[in-house]
């Protein structure tokens, strides 16, 4: 994992540098696995697209620590000396980020410092725990959840949207009207990577896999139809997720839940899930 020598160096990586960043990923896969995603499904030998910067830190020559920039603020393996170096950047650079991700102490760490000069955070949540489950779900799967297909994109686009807005408090339709979310929603159908539970044209429960590497995915826009809450749906609901995106992805699943959150804990825990970290997000 050696790169260019250097004693302490902030800089972007870029193609050169994949199998060094992939290696420092590995370190804990579950926690790593959006930014882990995004460089292997946008980077080869030819190419760098991940939809944003990689900010690398490195100590005598080694790769230490990371931050990916894009829509999303999400630090790996911070040390101290690379989250000061992060927000020296951050600050140069303003706030074009709707959310700071990840590890908890280290988002906290990053949002302490780079708070006084961004904009006010509009949430702050500070304990989200990080859950996984590898093998089989402890309860039987339901076997209505499937894949969604291509031509019932406008079946569940609403389903999205809804599910959206209710976690993050903002409509996915502000600014451009939806339309990149729409794409979005689109393209993770296309992958295979959305599963729903379809009952004569509505959705019953949706959720999608919003990362994937080649060990470990994460779960995102878990949905239950709020006429259908409380009959105990969303445990086996996810325990067939969980079946899909072990048998097509990978072994691990995981997810990160609000820690308010009591019924979706449950239902999560019931399946299988157990805790395996923080999170935290801040939220603009």
């Amino acid at each position: 994992m050696t790169l260019t020598p250097s004693l302490h160096a902030l800089r972007v990586l870029g193609r050169a540098d994949r199998d060094a960043a992939l290696e420092l990923l590995a370190r804990d896969p579950v926690a790593h696995v959006f930014v882990a995603s995004r460089i292997l499904h946008g980077s080869s030998a030819a190419r760098w697209s991940i939809g944003g910067e990689l900010w690398g830190w490195v100590e005598d020559g080694e790769l230490r620590s990371m931050c990916f920039a894009g829509a999303n603020l999400v630090p790996v393996e911070a040390t101290p000396a690379a989250l000061a170096a992060f927000v020296e950047r951050g600050r140069r650079q303003g706030r074009h980020c709707s959310s700071i991700v990840g590890p908890a102490g280290d988002v906290l760490a990053l949002w302490g410092g780079l708070a006084i000069s961004w904009s006010p955070a509009r949430e702050v949540r500070r304990s989200q725990p990080l859950m996984a489950i590898t093998g089989e779900p402890v309860i039987e799967a339901d076997p209505r959840v499937r894949p969604v297909r291509p031509q019932e994109l406008d079946v569940v686009l609403p389903a999205s949207i809804a599910m959206f807005t209710e976690e993050v408090g903002v409509s996915p339709l502000v600014g451009d009207g939806g339309g990149l979310y729409r794409n979005r929603v689109a393209e993770l159908i296309d992958g295979g990577r959305s599963f729903a539970w379809i009952e004569d044209g509505t959705v019953v429960f949706k959720a999608e896999l919003g990362a994937v590497s080649d060990v470990a995915v994460q779960v995102q826009g878990v949905w239950v139809d709020p006429n259908r809450r409380g009959q105990g749906l969303a445990a086996p609901c996810m325990a067939a997720v969980v079946q899909w995106a072990q048998d097509q992805f990978a072994s691990t699943v995981s997810l990160y839940v609000n820690d308010y959150n009591v019924a979706a804990r449950r239902a999560y825990l019931r399946t299988g899930f157990r805790d395996v970290g923080t999170f935290a997000t801040v939220l603009f």
